[in-house]
């Protein structure tokens, strides 16, 4: 059964008590309506911002599992379930990574991506069951996502993780959780009580993307997928993306869109290695090895490259 049994206990969450500055939504015309709700997302960012020192520990207990050949695996139910989902299936087109290194897994499976599949939350064991099935190992992360902060298949998913040595964050919206005491990180971005109460698909919903925004794009950035603020390991797998992909090598070479799409050709799609070569003058295989030596860090490839050149 749900940890929340009672209405007193619903009420003691902040995520959960009347919003005294709607109280009159229903009488509102509609751009007052929307006026108030954007009022409310403003705290948003200010909630988040208070978090950061937190945030940046995850984002170092992700980035040290990565380097070890661990996983970021999300863990949530509903809302909280489909935003670590939505956030892990992201990553592979972003970055170029294998679909197995950030994992989403939501209470109820991938029906409760479009169905609501409420009871399933309840399941404290079916939390630790999931992760057990994903092969779950001491070298993970796993955060557990939970508005609330004691989600009952989250509290099981977490409480197993520890015991398999895996790293453990929290991400809830309410200050002193259950999930909070539980892990090694907790990130609390207390946004206050919804517009609509009870609806937490609304500021904590935005507070939980805005978080899982940073812990994947920083730990990406901090393997070295990124270049100066350009997306270089991008997946060219559309049209669209390949548009895309020629922005970015003419971005970061100075070059014209025909070259990059040149650069492009010869590197076999590769962005990273199309920047590298058309600012270096490598070809492709010399151009490969500078990549593999700076462990796919591209400002390294190319420096080390120039210095190399200058010493010759």
């Amino acid at each position: 059964m749900s940890d929340i049994v009672t209405v007193a206990d619903l009420h003691k969450l902040v995520s959960e008590t009347r919003n005294p500055r709607t109280m009159d939504l229903d009488r509102l015309p509609v751009p007052e309506l929307l006026a108030r709700m954007n009022d409310e997302d403003k705290l948003v960012a200010l909630a988040v911002e208070r978090e950061l020192p937190n945030v940046a520990l995850a984002v170092d207990r992700v980035v040290a599992a990565f380097e070890q050949g661990g996983r970021l695996i999300y863990i949530g139910a509903g809302t909280s379930g489909r935003l670590g989902v939505l956030d892990a299936s992201e990553c592979p087109p972003t970055f170029r990574v294998p679909p197995e290194l950030v994992v989403g897994l939501i209470a109820g499976g991938d029906t409760a991506l479009r169905n609501a599949v409420e009871n399933a939350e309840d399941d404290t064991a079916q939390g630790a069951e999931d992760l057990r099935d994903v092969g779950l190992t001491g070298r993970d992360v796993v955060v557990g996502i939970a508005v609330s902060g004691q989600t009952p298949y989250v509290v099981g998913a977490l409480a197993y993780a520890r015991e398999v040595g895996a790293v453990t964050v929290a991400l809830s919206c309410n200050p002193g959780s259950k999930i909070a005491a539980m892990a090694d990180v907790a990130i609390s971005p207390v946004v206050g009580p919804e517009v609509l109460t009870g609806s937490t698909r609304l500021k904590s919903g935005t507070a939980q993307k805005m978080v899982l925004n940073m812990l994947s794009t920083a730990s990406m950035i901090r393997i070295g997928k990124a270049y100066e603020n350009l997306m270089v390991d991008v997946s060219v797998s559309n049209r669209k993306l390949m548009t895309r992909a020629i922005g970015i090598v003419t971005e970061a070479t100075g070059c014209d869109p025909a070259q990059a799409e040149a650069a492009l050709a010869a590197s076999g799609q590769d962005v990273k290695l199309a920047i590298l070569m058309e600012l270096t003058g490598l070809d492709r295989e010399p151009a490969e090895q500078q990549l593999r030596k700076s462990r796919g860090f591209l400002r390294e490839a190319i420096d080390e490259t120039r210095n190399t050149s200058a010493q010759d």
